[in-house]
């Protein structure tokens, strides 16, 4: 009884883990686009480098 106990628990460990790996890559993935994204919206040309 105690082993099967102790599998159920090994199990849903398991796939917590598995669930907490994928929130955190997609919250990764999701933060590094948005600063993508924000680099090109807040870039200003300089015509004074420009001209060289």
């Amino acid at each position: 009884m105690a082993k099967k106990i102790l599998k159920i628990i090994g199990i849903i460990a398991a796939v917590a883990a598995v669930v907490a790996g994928i929130y955190f890559a997609v919250k990764k993935i999701k933060e590094k686009k948005a600063a993508e994204a924000n680099d090109e919206e807040n870039y200003v040309s300089c015509s004074c480098c420009e001209a060289q």
